[in-house]
């Protein structure tokens, strides 16, 4: 008796999907940019009433550090990776959205290349910052953060991940 094969119809190749970064890994990096917006608020606030000791300047050398490489590096994945298909759909209010957060990666990185210069002279015990002008540019820098971020997790993450979900046909 002779064997049936059967063989599968032939299917149209499925457009490839980029893959998101894992969307944890991307919030995990919002925790940490809020500890470390935080954190830099409280040391000024520290430094300003008892002196740029070592560990102090240690701490803020740690926090340069961090922004310079984590914090660009996370906004270049989103640009990269999460923002342009969001750009490309047809909901006017969530490429509003997406364009905000794309002129706060701007406005986040011309406060930060404002600051390290004087943050960058404190951790290297040079003298002269204006302290009460470095709160408050950190203090605008936080607070741009925290709506970034919350603007991020509350709608586009959101919106990125049922996009992803539905190209994937799930």
């Amino acid at each position: 008796m002779p064997t049936t094969v059967l063989v599968p119809p032939t299917r149209a190749p499925r457009r490839q999907v980029p893959a998101l970064p894992p969307m944890d890994s991307l919030q995990r990096t919002h925790h940490d940019l809020l500890l470390a917006v935080d954190e830099l608020q409280q040391l000024l606030r520290d430094i300003d009433e008892n002196g740029a000791t070592l560990d102090r300047r240690a701490i803020v050398r740690s926090l340069i550090h961090f922004i310079d490489t984590h914090g660009r590096e996370h906004h270049a994945e989103e640009e990269r990776s999460v923002f342009p298909d969001l750009l490309a759909c047809a909901d006017v209010d969530l490429v509003q959205h997406v364009r905000r957060l794309q002129q706060d990666h701007g406005w986040l990185e011309q406060d930060w290349l404002e600051m390290r210069p004087h943050l960058d002279a404190i951790a290297h015990g040079i003298g002269g910052v204006d302290m009460d002008a470095l709160r408050q540019a950190a203090e605008v820098f936080a607070e741009l953060y925290r709506d970034h971020i919350a603007l991020e997790e509350t709608v586009v993450y959101p919106e990125a991940l049922r996009q992803r979900h539905a190209a994937a046909g799930h």
